[in-house]
């Protein structure tokens, strides 16, 4: 549902849904709302965002958070708070698809991004990274 005032989305049942390694569920000026399915054996991938934080929000599945130097399990209902600045990774340890609802603030992706797996988001992310060192 739209309002001027915001968005209401059932989030549980878009994560739950998603079978796209990300999906861009809404954007807003400061803030982003993004969906993820890690496979068994997949992972997002290390990563540092810089000037972003990140909340990530375990919905199904089991996994293991690297932060750093840090490993720690992960699983349903788990809330890892990520900073900006933070070199990460999560990988599915688990024989089910791990599950994840994460924002980014700010925005992290173009509004509608749909990355159909890990490949296509690392392509798109090298693409935007090309095209930024061009300007």
């Amino acid at each position: 549902m739209q309002t001027q005032q915001g968005s209401c989305v059932d989030i549980f049942e878009a994560v739950r849904r998603n079978d796209a390694f990300r999906r861009e569920v809404i954007t807003g000026k400061h803030e982003q709302v993004v969906v993820m399915t890690i496979p068994p054996g997949g992972e997002i991938g290390e990563e540092v965002h810089p000037d972003t934080d990140q909340v990530l929000v375990f919905v199904d599945g089991a996994g293991e958070a690297r932060l750093e130097s840090e490993t720690s399990p992960v699983r349903a209902n788990d809330l890892v708070f990520v900073r900006a600045g933070t070199r990460h990774n999560f990988v599915n340890t688990g024989t089910q698809p791990l599950r994840v609802i994460t924002t980014y603030a700010p925005p992290q992706h173009a509004p509608g991004t749909v990355h159909q797996t890990e490949e296509d988001a690392e392509a798109a992310e090298h693409g935007e990274a090309a095209q930024q060192g061009a300007r």
